[in-house]
């Protein structure tokens, strides 16, 4: 008797009472996940009203589509939204642990539903930059024929990550980070929220750890929440009512940086851009970033070498040595030493004058090496070393510049069809000067008519 009156509909009622009281002590962030698509903060451009994504949620018409943000924007949550708003069957799975056997397995199980009741079937995969390039390609005909809507989510940059075929099958959606606003909103409805929240603790927060709280997030509202739910105990256990800057700078205190892939190629560009740019402070707030998120240091000195060429060339020669060392250390010293020698190099990259006339003048060489006829070698600068050489003229005309007076005399050294182009411009920026002799000579016979 007692046993059927603890069940009603299936349901067994002191399970349900224990999966509350587990509720009740979820993280923060699960148990404020959005209910509906009103409770998602920000993606106001996916997902307000009249807007693409949200469209396709509420009419159901959904198709394959790639979630792409930073990580807690959103994505595994509006999945949820999804799975509670479709009439398709519902089919999750992550690429971190599932295998090209389980897509089979929901491939099989969609094709009995469809056979069976005509209902289509939705795949969620999480972290689907994680599968391979093999596993995808197994994902891709089930995709491609309908049999399943994909929804991927991806933290990664899907152009680097997912194949063609399926990226090109699917809708990209991108995620920006959650703004400032909707940060302080989200906490702010998290500190009132009675059911799900920290409304029963009574507990308020000051502006200034508000603030670092929001400010520190980095646009990820799950992190944002975790380190509320951290700082609300903190707070708590102290006896206090308010959560003070202190309970905030202590919740936050293990925060990893976040270094993707996209972060990797992004970042490395502002590196090189701030040097290139003269920008000391910039060069080496991008240079710390990398490092402390682990990059590896031969690659960052590769960059500072081609960059001594590139940006910094002839106008001071000195460039190359400097970062040519700087990467030697590397491999010599090896980190966390070695960071001086790339912050050595990094700043007297920055504050060296710059000149691309060595990218530019082989630039303009090869276009016209691609472009233009190959010209014979003139005869005067053939080989003339071995025997019979002479007898073709190969050398005859040739003037050996030490013969001179001054070590230079003029004479052709290109072939006529290219015998007026010009590749290396100077920039006149520090030693990118023309030194060549005729050039000098130039100077000189306009400095004495002017005279």
């Amino acid at each position: 008797m007692s046993g059927a009156a603890d069940k009603v509909g299936g349901v067994d009622l002191f399970a349900s009472a224990a999966e509350e009281r587990l509720n009740s002590r979820a993280p923060l962030a699960a148990r404020l996940r959005p209910r509906n698509l009103d409770e998602v903060v920000g993606q106001r451009d996916l997902l307000g009203d009249g807007r693409p994504l949200r469209l396709l949620i509420e009419s159901d018409r959904l198709t394959s589509v790639v979630l792409w943000g930073p990580p807690g924007t959103g994505k595994t949550s509006i999945a949820r939204l999804i799975a509670g708003a479709t009439r398709k069957a519902f089919e999750p799975l992550s690429a971190v642990s599932a295998g090209v056997k389980d897509v089979r397995e929901v491939a099989e199980r969609a094709r009995q539903r469809l056979g069976e009741r005509g209902q289509g079937t939705i795949l969620f995969l999480d972290e689907v930059h994680r599968f391979s390039r093999t596993q995808q390609d197994a994902l891709l005909p089930h995709v491609e024929e309908g049999l399943l809507v994909l929804v991927g989510a991806t933290t990664e940059n899907p152009y680097f990550s997912l194949t063609a075929p399926l990226l090109s099958r699917s809708t990209l959606f991108r995620l920006e980070p959650v703004g400032a606003d909707d940060l302080r909103l989200l906490v702010e409805r998290a500190l009132t929220d009675d059911e799900r929240g920290l409304g029963g603790e009574h507990l308020t927060i000051t502006d200034e750890a508000l603030d670092h709280l929001v400010g520190h997030a980095e646009g990820d509202a799950r992190h944002a929440l975790t380190s509320l739910d951290v700082a609300a105990a903190l707070a708590s256990e102290a006896g206090s009512a308010t959560i003070e800057l202190p309970h905030a700078e202590t919740a936050i205190a293990m925060r990893a940086l976040r270094y993707g892939d996209d972060e990797h190629y992004d970042i490395i560009s502002a590196f090189i851009k701030s040097i290139r740019g003269s920008d000391v402070d910039a060069g080496l707030y991008w240079l710390a970033r990398m490092l402390e998120a682990g990059e590896d240091a031969r690659f960052i000195a590769r960059r500072l070498v081609i960059l001594a060429s590139e940006d910094v060339g002839l106008a001071d020669p000195m460039a190359l040595p400097i970062a040519s060392a700087a990467a030697q250390a590397v491999e010599f010293v090896g980190l966390p030493e070695a960071m001086h020698n790339l912050s050595h190099a990094v700043i007297y990259l920055a504050n060296a004058p710059k000149s691309n006339g060595a990218k530019a003048a082989i630039g303009a060489a090869l276009a016209d090496v691609r472009d233009r006829p190959a010209g014979a070698v003139p005869t005067h600068l053939r080989d003339a070393s071995y025997k019979g050489a002479a007898s073709l003229g190969h050398g005859e005309g040739y003037v050996y510049p030490h013969d001179s007076p001054g070590g230079w005399a003029p004479q052709q050294y290109r072939p006529p069809e290219v015998a007026d182009r010009v590749y290396w411009v100077p920039s006149g920026h520090g030693d990118d000067r023309d030194r060549r002799p005729e050039q000098a000579r130039a100077d000189q016979a306009t400095g004495d008519e002017e005279t």
